[in-house]
């Protein structure tokens, strides 16, 4: 029941601004599937991850995020990119240097990443394991 009771306030912090109930909102569930959709999709959690400790280079990127290829890990850079989350710094020299970095957007993202983590040592310890988690798991514990 505690944790029905904290879900109850938070949810009711969420919809204090509209009118009526919450789940009844279009508004609410249009900006909560833009939200999804920004973070959704396979990689952009590991990318973002990766960036969570400064500017990173595409090949040390690549090496951080296991198992993505070339082709997969630009696109999401880009998906990134154009919702607000990464950007992307070209530095003219002799051998053209590209830098990836999370924006302001993306470090506010860090207390839901936090009770995410918490949630899932709190309730997911009976859950199977996901494809590359030792890589995550051992980045987590650093």
């Amino acid at each position: 029941m505690k944790f029905r009771t904290s879900m109850e306030k938070m949810t009711s912090m969420a919809c204090e601004t509209s009118e009526g109930d919450c789940a009844s909102d279009p508004q609410l569930l249009l900006h909560f599937k833009r939200a999804l959709h920004a973070l959704g999709g396979k990689w952009k959690l590991e990318i973002l991850f990766a960036l969570m400790n400064g500017a990173v280079r595409f090949g040390a990127l690549r090496r951080a995020v296991s198992g993505i290829s070339r082709h997969m890990l630009t696109a999401r850079l880009r998906e990134l990119e154009q919702d607000g989350l990464v950007s992307r710094t070209a530095f003219a020299e002799k051998t053209l240097r590209v830098e990836y970095q999370l924006t302001d957007a993306a470090y506010a993202l860090l207390p839901a990443f936090k009770e995410l983590l918490s949630w899932w040592q709190a309730y997911g310890g009976g859950a199977r394991n996901a494809p590359g988690e030792s890589n995550v798991a051992a980045a987590v514990s650093t």
